[in-house]
């Protein structure tokens, strides 16, 4: 009250400037305070106060699109032809040509690929050579120099089954089952210590094979191993399995590979057994055949019949070529008529190895191999002489086969039943 009387007393100017500075006054104390902020700021970790500047982005380099070349060799190629062709360095491909790993390059044949990645400029950055089915041969360009290394192939292997029948001859049965040449080749070699193919098949007689079959990209590109067999042959019936050590064994453990072949030749036909008493054809009298005669192109590998020592490699107007092999204190066989010989006096063979040619050097009305089998000295019939007993599997290698076999005799027992594909493993 004293106030208001006090105010009222003064002049009417002085209160007007009274009125506007309380106005004033009122309006600075509702502006709000910069204090609180101030100290939230402060509060701040230091690391935040003052962040570390943003790492500086790396310039993207480009790295330069190749070139993709894809070459097919051709008849009279050779690397040299083929860089001239693409117009690259030969001083280069020389520079290749030193590694020990590109030593499949100098072996390229007609129809092989080759995939070549070019620069912009035209260089070899890199080459790519698939030298076997399951290998690729790979050239990069590095810092310094070149580097060449191989590389696995991944296949993917499934199993198939061929059945034949025999009517007219083991191999067009064979072919018409769906086999290639080297799998025919393989099932007689395989049953070949029992069974005479040239001599002892009949009509009827059949066939079952379980084998492998190599794909890449669902591509079938090779026929693999033979898993298991069966050739019922005369009514009787044989049978073989691969066991764990790559080797073939009957169901009951037995090797398929006898001490000998039968043959050492894969031939056409026999044009003259085994016999004491024959005619010979170029002197017209009779003298005892102590061999048999298998006809076969001229050129045919002769194989050794089984391992031994070479005794003696020559010529003569008689033998022409020839090579006797002894193979123990007991067993000798003889190879005549050949057009080469690819082993001398003293060397060592193993059975099934290339001893020479088949041809017809010597006293011969045409090419052919004559075939001896001596034992304790006595000319003995190939066809028909007692062989020595296999050897058989015992103790935990018997058991392991018995394992692995028992699952492909129930699949020679039921062959059309489906099969999933094996993943590069055998059961």
């Amino acid at each position: 009250m004293v106030i208001w009387t006090a105010f009222n007393t003064l002049p009417h100017w002085h209160r007007k400037m009274v009125l506007i500075l309380g106005i004033l006054t009122m309006m600075l104390a509702a502006w709000p305070s910069k204090h609180p902020e101030a100290t939230r700021v402060a509060a701040l970790p230091e690391a935040q106060l003052n962040p570390p500047p943003a790492p500086r982005a790396e310039p993207q380099v480009e790295r330069p699109r190749l070139k993709t070349r894809s070459v097919r060799v051709r008849r009279g190629d050779n690397m040299g032809v083929i860089f001239q062709r693409l117009g690259l360095d030969t001083a280069e491909l020389h520079e290749i040509d030193q590694l020990a790993a590109a030593e499949p390059l100098r072996r390229i044949k007609p129809g092989d690929e080759l995939t070549f990645k070019l620069t912009p400029a035209g260089q070899l950055h890199s080459l790519d050579y698939p030298h076997s089915l399951e290998q690729t041969l790979r050239v990069n360009r590095t810092e310094e120099g070149f580097d060449a290394r191989h590389l696995k192939i991944d296949l993917d292997t499934r199993d198939a089954v061929a059945h034949g029948e025999i009517r007219s001859s083991f191999w067009n049965a064979a072919v018409d089952a769906g086999m290639d040449e080297t799998q025919i080749m393989a099932l007689a070699t395989l049953f070949g210590w029992d069974i005479d193919f040239a001599q002892d098949l009949q009509p009827g007689d059949h066939f079952t094979v379980i084998y492998e079959e190599k794909f890449r990209d669902d591509e079938k590109v090779a026929a693999g191993d033979i898993l298991a067999a069966e050739f019922v042959n005369q009514g009787e019936r044989y049978r073989a399995v691969l066991g764990p050590d790559g080797n073939y064994y009957t169901p009951e453990g037995k090797a398929m590979r006898k001490s000998f072949l039968r043959a050492p030749v894969n031939f056409r036909y026999i044009s003259s057994n085994f016999n004491p008493r024959r005619l010979h054809p170029v002197t017209g009298k009779v003298r005892p055949h102590n061999g048999i005669d298998y006809v076969a192109p001229v050129g045919t590998p002769i194989m050794a019949s089984g391992s031994g020592t070479v005794v003696a490699a020559g010529y003569n107007p008689f033998n022409g070529n020839y090579v006797f092999i002894r193979h123990d204190s007991t067993y000798v066989t003889k190879y005549l008529h050949l057009s080469k010989r690819t082993v001398n006096k003293g060397e060592r063979v193993k059975q099934g190895e290339t001893i020479g040619l088949l041809g017809g050097t010597g006293r011969v009305t045409g090419p052919h191999l004559h075939y001896e089998f001596l034992v304790a000295g006595v000319h003995k019939n190939p066809r028909t002489v007692t062989l020595p007993k296999a050897d058989a599997l015992s103790g935990r290698e018997l058991a392991r086969f018995r394992a692995v076999s028992a699952t492909l005799l129930a699949r020679l027992e039921r062959p059309d039943e489906p099969r999933l594909a094996m993943n590069g493993e055998r059961p």
